[in-house]
């Protein structure tokens, strides 16, 4: 990777862990984002521990793709960094990773439920139920914990790319949930849409949920995403 590029990538990561706690997704140190750059062949990852309010590029940790090596950096990258390492070894199609405990969502992973899509806000980003692990093993958690928290999103999506794609955040039961898109924006913009919806879904199964027409879901998922998706205005951003 040239110097500029992986300049490029710090910034972008950095600007993506900044909106955490704007966004309403962080608790003290809670969460993290990565970026990766495939041709290079490493991430840029959030440090362990360090507040988001004194978080600088400088801070920020470049780790190999292929072997979890810090490649650059003083300080130690975050805990979940085995969990991105396994999300983008197994699928092609992600280029940044957000892994959150906002609260909605932690509380439908504590309670091992998905999801469930109850209307159009959901169906606009979400092809389908958010799905939920099952709990790690004894042995998963005795070694290789964070990499295996990773693999269970991979064996829950079946290691099917095209399903990460249109399913872009999962919950792994009693932890919380991981989100990924095209970079690192767009896994935070997924982490955001996934508190949103299970926020949503919480007050709507209180009340009594009716599903939903799947034709309805249909529609509003297509208009924003595959070839002939029509929604927004790519050109004027």
């Amino acid at each position: 990777m040239s110097r500029t590029g992986l300049a490029s990538l710090r910034r972008e990561v950095l600007a993506a862990n900044l909106r955490l706690p704007r966004a309403g997704l962080a608790t003290l140190t809670w969460g993290n984002v990565s970026g990766v750059d495939r041709e290079a062949g490493v991430f840029v990852i959030k440090p362990s521990g360090v507040p988001y309010d004194r978080l600088t590029e400088d801070h920020l940790v470049v780790v190999a793709l292929a072997d979890g090596r810090v490649v650059e950096g003083d300080l130690r990258p975050s805990t979940d960094t085995e969990t991105h390492r396994s999300l983008y070894r197994a699928f092609p199609s992600i280029g940044g990773v957000t892994h959150t405990h906002s609260p909605y969502a932690v509380a439908f992973a504590q309670a091992r439920r998905p999801i469930p899509v109850l209307g159009t806000t959901h169906a606009d980003t979400f092809d389908g139920a958010v799905p939920v692990t099952e709990p790690l093993t004894r042995e998963q958690c005795t070694r290789d914990y964070e990499f295996n928290t990773g693999q269970i999103i991979v064996e829950l999506l079946e290691g099917d790319d095209e399903r990460a794609r249109t399913v872009p955040a999962a919950l792994v039961a009693h932890h919380g949930p991981f989100a990924w898109g095209a970079d690192a924006h767009a896994s935070l913009d997924h982490a955001v849409v996934c508190e949103a919806i299970a926020e949503m879904a919480l007050h709507t199964l209180a009340l009594g949920a009716v599903a939903p027409p799947q034709h309805l879901l249909d529609r509003h998922f297509t208009r924003k995403h595959g070839a002939g998706a029509y929604y927004g205005n790519p050109d004027a951003v």
